[in-house]
């Protein structure tokens, strides 16, 4: 196997399972762990993965990304208790926006059910989350379902969403960047995003720190946009205090 070979086996690796190991890798291939390390490298400087300590993980994309059950099995740690402080920021809001993926689910299964609450998703599986719960009233937005996140987005769901002012916004992101701000790889993901933005008063981000740095296709929002961003212990404390510089209260849990 070439070493182009090798990195699109790894690359295709990396987005089937979530993420690599240098020393699984290298066993597989039967090559060095430094030639892993190599082409972990190369596929980082191309934009299509980030190494971590031990491994990579892949970058998501116009061209790729990665389903809803694979975000179900990495860092699920992290993400629980980022949703819970993300239900924390509550406050006095009546009237919720909660966004696609996993994270958000966690929050939406954090809110408090001892109040009375409208929750506004684009989300099946967030709908389901809180469709039993008696004083909370759930509006699915409707439109066309994308498999990969199962979750309603094009012109219904945005134009439905852009009727309602709602008091605050559980949002996710493909990409978390102080240069290019929120990203995720399909334009019509983006559309349903950006409208949230706008038809919220406040607006709360959930992202693990792997989220940190990525970029990917399509912007719906600024950094500036969020009161808070909430995210784990993994992001430093020097990079939390450069996104503090743009606006957020950056809060590691």
């Amino acid at each position: 196997m070439d070493p182009d070979e090798r990195r699109r086996s790894i690359l295709d690796v990396a987005r089937r399972d979530g993420a690599v190991d240098v020393t699984e890798l290298a066993a597989e291939l039967s090559v060095a762990k430094e030639t892993v390390r190599r082409d972990l490298r190369s596929l980082e400087e191309h934009g299509l993965v980030r190494r971590t300590h031990g491994g990579a993980y892949p970058v998501e994309s116009a061209g790729f990304e990665t389903t809803l059950a694979v975000r179900t099995t990495r860092l699920v740690p992290q993400k629980s208790r980022i949703a819970r402080a993300a239900a924390d920021l509550l406050g006095d809001a009546e009237t919720v926006f909660v966004d696609e993926g996993f994270t958000p689910k966690l929050v939406a299964e954090a809110l408090p059910r001892d109040r009375q609450l409208t929750v506004v998703t684009a989300s099946l599986a967030v709908a389901t989350v809180l469709a039993g719960a008696e004083k909370t009233s759930v509006l699915l937005l409707g439109g066309r379902v994308r498999g990969a996140t199962m979750a309603t987005v094009d012109h219904w769901t945005t134009r439905m969403l852009s009727e309602f002012v709602i008091d605050l916004a559980y949002m996710g992101s493909n990409g978390i960047s102080r240069e290019y701000g929120m990203t995720t790889p399909d334009p019509a993901v983006s559309e349903v995003k950006a409208q949230a933005i706008r038809s919220a008063r406040r607006r709360v981000l959930t992202g693990v720190h792997t989220k940190f740095g990525a970029v990917s296709f399509c912007r719906f929002a600024e950094v500036s946009d969020f009161e808070a961003i909430v995210t784990d212990a993994g992001l430093s404390s020097a990079e939390a205090h450069r996104y503090t510089l743009l606006g957020p209260q950056v809060l590691r849990v």
